[in-house]
């Protein structure tokens, strides 16, 4: 069960940002998370009221809203690296973000066997080089190297405070609905802000309605990979669910390679590869 809602995480986180991706080349990127997000977070009430979610309320839920805090940061901080570039640096060192889960379930006293550390270390290297690092002649600000790390900090931390909001599936759904609400409040005030220091709020020709079903998918399927990696990690060693979790650079560079025939550069199909081989290692292990 670990692996299976592990795996389905990355698709899901995958196709996201893929999604997400797409949008951020018409629409600024702090809007595209407001829209997609509100509307994730209308979706998840409307199921909280169906499933009597609020009776799952306590002191758990503020996990949920630290959760709610710190992604909003993680995720700015990561779109600033990316505009400061290299993105064949910055996307590959934010994969740093299983270290915090990971460390975590070591912590808590899990060990996992020879078997499954060496899937771990090989799912990181695919994961690594599946994000296309530039190895030679790529100048890196420092600006850019600390951003993503905050990023990577900040994701893996999101990582581990899902995971401790709640212990049942209406719970569940109740502690995403929190994490989407805080998620919206920290991401208006930064919109505001943003516009008021002249940033646009739309993009050029206003918000397209025929683009609302790809906002509801981005915002849905990060949603959802926020459940799917709770689950995972409730029900299995956090140290395999982590590395499983994060394979999803893996999945948004074949559906560029799929969808926007962006071919894939070889450093990129072995990092395929290997990440394959260690979600292989960890699940027979």
């Amino acid at each position: 069960m670990t692996a299976l809602f592990a795996l389905a995480t990355s698709l899901l986180w995958g196709l996201a940002d893929f999604g997400g991706g797409l949008l951020t080349r018409r629409a600024p990127a702090l809007t595209v998370v407001m829209v997609s997000q509100s509307i994730a977070t209308v979706v998840l009430g409307v199921i909280v009221i169906a499933t009597g979610g609020w009776s799952e309320a306590g002191p758990r839920l503020w996990f949920a809203v630290a959760a709610g805090l710190v992604g909003p940061v993680a995720l700015l901080s990561f779109y600033q690296a990316l505009a400061l570039g290299p993105m064949g640096v910055v996307s590959p060192l934010a994969t740093l973000s299983v270290a915090v889960p990971v460390s975590v379930g070591l912590v808590l006293g899990e060990r996992p066997g020879l078997l499954q550390i060496a899937g771990i270390a090989v799912a990181v290297l695919g994961v690594v080089l599946a994000g296309g690092p530039q190895l030679r002649g790529a100048p890196v600000q420092r600006r850019a190297v600390l951003l993503t790390l905050v990023a990577a900090l900040g994701f893996g931390t999101v990582f581990v405070l899902i995971t401790e909001a709640s212990t049942t599936p209406t719970g569940l759904f109740l502690a995403l609905f929190v994490q989407r609400l805080t998620n919206v409040a920290a991401g208006g005030v930064a919109l505001y802000a943003a516009v008021r220091r002249g940033a646009p709020a739309l993009p050029e020709g206003g918000l397209r309605l025929s683009a609302l079903p790809v906002y509801g998918f981005v915002g849905l399927a990060d949603v959802a990979a926020n459940g799917t990696y709770a689950v995972a990690a409730q029900h299995g060693p956090v140290t395999v669910a982590a590395v499983l979790a994060s394979l999803y650079p893996v999945v948004t560079a074949l559906a560029a390679r799929g969808f926007l025939r962006e071919r894939l550069r070889a450093v990129q199909a072995a990092g395929a590869g290997l990440a394959l081989l260690g979600t292989l290692l960890l699940a027979t292990g």
